[in-house]
């Protein structure tokens, strides 16, 4: 596939030119000389440099990878034939739709965009945190900086120990039947071919808790209403969970309450004070 410089460029500043500050979570500010997002605003939603995304839209510079165009597809607030369109333009295939996109819906994106003060994750059906609020960061460090099949909270639960410290003890066992449940659940909607079912086969070799656990063919389980965390400076935090499913993605919206007046409402008023710093490395 060739691609199509002029019209990569031209559908571009169109969609950058139809969407507005607060469409995307950005404060307006002062007085704006054109409609819609300027070129940096654009960047800086794509992460990339603004250089490089105005070289874009001036039909200069390299053919941008599969990785770029994804990330202006995101950072644009695209939908998914319009990302799939964006592909095209860009002379590469569109990525697949379903389970395995990490492309989040604009709709999610527009609440998500909004959760400012609460802790918030979009995740996969298989556990992958595509993006978080910073008091989700806050709350449970950033689970987006992972790659491969670490990428999910179930694999990295039963392959690396230090993975579990964020949440309660007593929630432990319940936790491990509850992944190893979900995984189940995939693999048999998406099949033996699927990366659900080669995780799979990778934790058996690698967990004898997992496989053991995976031998009570144990189905149906559903995630607890109330999770307890415990951060390291702040300690306990009882929060009750709320999901928004989008089905066409098989992407989920978590945002994590707490109840008016409790000790947990008080320590996430801190949790917005101390951010992050409590899991940099």
């Amino acid at each position: 596939m060739e691609i199509d410089r002029a019209g990569l460029a031209e559908f571009l500043r169109l969609r950058r030119e139809a969407l507005q500050p607060e469409d995307v979570g950005l404060a307006r500010g002062g007085r704006r000389r054109t409609g819609g997002l300027r070129r940096e605003e654009a960047a800086s939603l794509s992460h990339m440099s603004t250089d490089y995304y105005a070289r874009i839209e001036q039909q200069r510079g390299p053919q941008p990878s599969p990785r770029m165009i994804a990330a202006i597809a995101q950072g644009l607030h695209l939908t998914l034939a319009e990302r799939d369109h964006l592909f095209v333009l860009a002379g590469h295939a569109p990525p697949p739709r379903g389970g395995e996109s990490r492309h989040i819906s604009p709709g999610m994106l527009r609440i998500f965009d909004r959760l400012h003060d609460t802790p918030a994750e979009v995740v996969t059906e298989l556990g992958e945190t595509l993006r978080q609020t910073a008091l989700g960061a806050a709350l449970v460090g950033d689970l987006t900086r992972f790659e491969g099949p670490e990428r999910s909270i179930g694999f990295r639960w039963f392959v690396d120990p230090s993975s579990r410290r964020i949440y309660a003890e007593e929630e432990h066992d319940f936790l491990s039947r509850l992944w190893a449940s979900g995984l189940r659940d995939v693999v048999t909607r998406r099949g033996p071919s699927s990366r659900a079912a080669r995780w799979t086969r990778e934790l058996l070799d690698r967990s004898d808790e997992f496989a053991r656990i995976w031998g009570l063919h144990e189905v149906g389980l559903r995630p607890r209403a109330v999770k307890h965390f415990v951060h390291p400076e702040l300690g306990a935090l009882e929060l009750e969970c709320q999901t928004l499913f989008e089905p066409e993605q098989s992407h989920a919206l978590l945002v994590y309450t707490a109840a008016p007046g409790s000790e947990s409402r008080e320590k996430l008023r801190l949790l917005s004070v101390i951010g992050a710093e409590s899991f940099s490395v």
